[in-house]
């Protein structure tokens, strides 16, 4: 397929995990690419093999807003606009409240949400031009508590919402706002997870269709979403999760 013709996507926390796949996913549908990470040596390694004609890179924390403004004026400055903001960099802390210091919760914040709305802020003149769209990674802990992952929770919440506001409002220039989420996922935030088997299991018991996922599975979503195959949905939360919220949280019988 070849649904992004002529069209420039610009993905954040580029470098690794569904970032990575959502940016290959876009290339090989014919998409130019602003890639942008935090990890610069990541960053170059993750793109030494991809169309260096159809790439960007551009390194920077999207916890700050200078770095929004930066990466939507490469796109335009390289390939004349931009039509797809792919808000995807995130970091999470473990603990509930009583163990989750100040320090860690305002970073998952800064990022997870305050990053969002910096990159999305950013862009939106841009996407208005191009009645273009923005797909979000949230997760299904945007959509339903876990035990010990507080401030990743409140984040993952506030994008859930920040999904469903900013589709209302956009609507009215022509762009589609929406988010995937994913559960427990193959990246490298979640290197510990995969790696222990228990865990993995438990996981498998609630996640018919198999745990972990794979990102390439989370970025055709992503695709699906930002093309205009979707161009009726927006405000939407899709559940990438491999059947784990069809399930009423009973036991396996």
């Amino acid at each position: 397929m070849n649904r992004f013709n002529e069209k420039t996507v610009l993905v954040t926390g580029a470098a690794s995990g569904i970032g990575l796949a959502a940016a290959r996913r876009f290339l090989d549908e014919g998409a130019r690419v602003v890639m942008l990470d935090i990890d610069e040596a990541k960053l170059k390694e993750a793109t030494a093999q991809l169309p260096q004609d159809r790439i960007v890179v551009q390194v920077g924390d999207t916890a700050d807003k200078a770095t929004a403004a930066a990466a939507v004026k490469a796109a335009v400055d390289k390939f004349g606009g931009l039509h797809i903001l792919v808000n995807n960099a995130g970091v999470a802390t473990e603990g509930d409240i009583t163990k989750t210091s100040e320090e860690d919760f305002d970073r998952v914040m800064s990022v997870n949400v305050a990053g969002y709305y910096h990159m999305a802020k950013a862009a939106m003149p841009e996407l208005v031009k191009a009645r273009g769209s923005i797909v979000m990674t949230s997760s299904v802990s945007g959509l339903g508590g876990d035990w010990n992952m507080f401030a990743y929770n409140t984040s993952k919440g506030a994008v859930s919402n920040m999904v469903r506001a900013m589709a209302m409002d956009a609507e009215k220039d022509g762009v589609r706002v929406n988010a995937v989420n994913p559960s427990f996922t193959k990246t490298g935030m979640t290197e510990d997870m995969v790696s222990d088997p228990e865990l993995v299991a438990k996981f498998k018991e609630r996640m018919p269709l198999g745990a972990p996922e794979d990102a390439e599975g989370v970025a055709a979503a992503m695709a699906f979403l930002a093309s205009e195959d979707a161009r009726l949905i927006t405000g939407v939360n899709l559940p990438v999760d491999a059947g784990l919220m069809a399930s009423n949280g009973q036991p396996p019988q």
